[in-house]
């Protein structure tokens, strides 16, 4: 039974659609990005990732996710 509700947001540049009240960790999860390795900026402002479960998505949300890549 597919949802027909879908919210639309951007994450870095590109959009996407998720069912409402879908939370920003489950877009990391869904993302398949390493949460130790990343920041993350929420409509301008930076997110704090010890409350990224607390933090439902609404439609418009722009979110910026960027990765840390250590090199020598």
């Amino acid at each position: 039974m597919k949802i027909k509700n879908k919210i639309k947001i951007i994450v870095n540049g590109k959009q996407m659609q998720v069912i409402p009240k879908f939370s920003l960790k489950s877009l990391v999860v869904k993302l398949k990005i390493p949460l130790n390795k990343i920041a993350i900026e929420l409509n301008k402002k930076i997110i704090d990732k010890k409350n990224i479960s607390n933090i439902q998505l609404k439609k418009g949300d722009k979110i910026e996710i960027v990765h840390f890549i250590g090199g020598g």
